[in-house]
């Protein structure tokens, strides 16, 4: 083999290998990757129509759950909007999207405060609740902050708590930590590209 010829073979097994990588680079995603992550790994919860909830529920579909509280001012309705734009955004494929707000507020989120909250956001979303006791350790699982935050009044409070949501591809494994405010468009992204199996 002269010298053309093997420079020829070695850059044509360059472009392979250049094209081989781009074929199996993982999918970028906006948010943060966790894939792989131990920790929310799941969950054991019963919805606002009582129902009891776990994540194998959902398979099939992407899940993206939220922790936050009805009365938040800000945070978690921008949150829960997002979400439900980012739902419309995928068209068809938004019927393959279950949105899940757990509150950080038992004492005051009832399952009746909670399906109205959720429902005026999206009628598929689901409100998930765990009792005062059992909330600790759930936000443990999960990374959460929350913290009570006294007001002028006993019922005035407000919640401090973590912003941003966990995202599950439809075999329910955790995949994405998505950052407050990435807005509708990068979330939608990032689960149709989970939709399609990424």
């Amino acid at each position: 083999m002269n010298r053309r010829q093997l420079l020829a073979l070695s850059l044509g097994t360059v472009a392979l290998t250049a094209c081989s990588d781009k074929a199996d680079a993982p999918a970028a995603f906006t948010g943060i990757d966790i894939t792989g992550a131990d920790y929310a790994t799941g969950f054991s919860l019963t919805d606002h129509n009582g129902q009891p909830r776990t994540l194998a529920d959902f398979k099939g579909k992407a899940v993206v759950i939220f922790f936050g509280f009805t009365q938040c001012p800000d945070v978690c309705p921008t949150s829960m909007t997002e979400l439900a734009e980012a739902k419309r955004l995928l068209g068809a494929d938004g019927e393959r999207l279950q949105g899940l707000f757990v509150s950080v507020d038992p004492e005051r989120d009832t399952p009746e405060v909670m399906k109205q909250y959720v429902a005026s956001f999206d009628p598929s979303f689901l409100a998930l609740y765990a009792a005062p006791g059992e909330l600790p350790a759930l936000a443990k699982s999960y990374k959460i902050y929350y913290k009570k935050v006294e007001g002028p009044t006993p019922t005035s409070y407000t919640m401090d708590h973590s912003a941003g949501s966990y995202v599950y591809d439809p075999q329910g494994r955790i995949r994405l930590y998505n950052r407050y405010g990435s807005g509708a468009a990068a979330l939608a992204g990032d689960l149709k590209k989970l939709l399609a199996g990424a």
